[in-house]
């Protein structure tokens, strides 16, 4: 128990360094490594509160792709880097920063101390209704039966940040294909992993999608170990990415939030209205959705990653 103890102290620490030196880093690409760490850490954090559902939410996409999407977005800013930077804000905005940041901290941590013992908790109830849905993860069950309209408007922001980040692509280059960036030579170490890691990473996608409903695991890992695949072949050049107007792209892009919105209109004529699921079916119909919803997930993270067309449409 010491060293569990021990292990934890140290573990909050190391978090809170992390999480310091992040935002002290002066340069965008060591800032971007250090919020790469601080989520891994927090990861293993989750893990200790056993919540590994949330620690494997975090891993892929708070650290993982989040992490390589800021790592693009700092190698494209580096040439302004030092212009930025030599911005000084004026010391008024500094002070309200600096103000406004302690304010939310201590609002955070009143929020926590003040808390009721023991904190209010919804967690009995949802897993009492359990057996309805025919699910064995309660999370899933919060996620795809108890709030699922928030789960399909997660959904769409997630399809509206990728419209986001097309419509910065030059008029010449609407339609085209983004551009990673890839090494000189096909002989190097990415090239080898590129080869070696999508068999695996695949089938550990598809078994952690597979597994979700009721054991830790879920559409959002799956999609994103799988995009986590798509993006190594992709950058390592041995697959091309595929131009933004090519249909079956956009099917399976838009093909997760037409699964929830095709079940959920269908909720009025066999159940009780919107997304309501018919008694005994609840379970095959968030397989439905989950399935769809992990090839968009993974679609729409890879191409975020490659950002807006930088190649001329091909005919």
């Amino acid at each position: 128990m010491i060293v569990v103890t021990a292990v934890d102290i140290e573990l909050a620490v190391l978090v809170l360094a992390v999480a310091a030196w992040t935002i002290a880093a002066r340069q965008a690409f060591p800032a971007v490594v250090g919020y790469v760490a601080y989520g891994l850490l927090l990861s293993l954090v989750w893990v200790r509160l056993y919540a590994v559902d949330v620690a494997l939410t975090e891993a892929a996409i708070g650290s993982g792709v989040t992490g390589v999407v800021l790592i693009g977005a700092a190698t494209r800013l580096r040439g302004t880097e030092a212009e930025a930077a030599a911005e000084q804000p004026r010391a008024f905005l500094r002070l309200a920063a600096a103000a406004l940041c302690v304010g939310m901290t201590v609002a955070l941590a009143a929020a926590v101390l003040l808390m009721p013992d023991p904190a209010p908790t919804l967690a009995p109830e949802a897993v009492a209704h359990l057996p309805s849905t025919g699910l064995g993860n309660a999370v899933t069950a919060v996620l795809l039966a108890y709030r699922v309209v928030d789960t399909m408007f997660e959904s769409v922001v997630l399809l509206l940040a990728l419209v986001g980040v097309w419509s910065l692509a030059p008029d010449r280059d609407w339609g085209g294909a983004p551009k990673f960036p890839r090494p000189a030579g096909q002989d190097g170490v990415l090239t080898f992993f590129a080869q070696l890691l999508p068999p695996v990473g695949i089938v550990v996608g598809i078994h952690i999608v597979w597994i979700g409903a009721d054991e830790p695991g879920g559409k959002f890992q799956g999609g994103t170990i799988l995009a986590a695949m798509w993006i190594i072949a992709m950058t390592a050049g041995l697959v091309d990415a595929p131009q933004i107007s090519r249909c079956w792209l956009r099917l399976v892009l838009v093909a997760g939030t037409a699964a929830f919105l095709v079940i959920g209109v269908a909720g009025f004529a066999w159940a009780a209205g919107f997304l309501a699921y018919p008694e005994g079916y609840a379970k095959p119909l968030i397989l439905v959705i989950e399935a769809f919803m992990t090839l968009s997930v993974a679609a729409t993270l890879g191409m975020l990653v490659g950002g807006p067309p930088q190649q001329e449409l091909r005919r």
